[in-house]
């Protein structure tokens, strides 16, 4: 597998599970930005609440400003294997990455992301 420089920190698997979920919620209770371009215009604007960017991107380029982004903005943001798995929860056949800007039915699931971050972040 390709050295992913952009991957800032491990995500522990449940973290991983819990963020697809949330991914699965939010495309279709709320409101969801995919791919490079679309979350990071909502980044930059402020606007996403958290971030899912896959890990097995390449080039690495593609990727590599989102989570500096994120940190930037305060915005919290988890890493999860592979773009197709990341895709297929909103219904595409992959996406680099995914922003929840309404979590839908998933604000309690957003609420326990955002604590996780701000743990592992420390």
């Amino acid at each position: 597998m390709a050295e992913t420089t952009y991957v800032r920190f491990q995500t522990p698997d449940e973290l991983r599970a819990k963020a697809m979920q949330l991914v699965e919620v939010s495309s279709e209770t709320g409101k969801i930005k995919k791919g490079t371009n679309e979350v990071t215009k909502v980044v930059e604007r402020g606007e996403a609440k958290v971030v899912v960017i896959a890990e097995d991107i390449t080039p690495p380029e593609v990727i590599l400003h989102i989570p500096l982004l994120c940190e930037e903005k305060g915005i919290p943001y988890f890493y999860v294997q592979k773009k197709e798995d990341l895709g297929q929860k909103v219904k595409l056949k992959s996406s680099a990455a995914v922003a929840i800007i309404e979590p839908g039915n998933g604000k309690q699931l957003l609420t326990e992301l955002i604590d996780k971050f701000k743990e592992i972040k420390k």
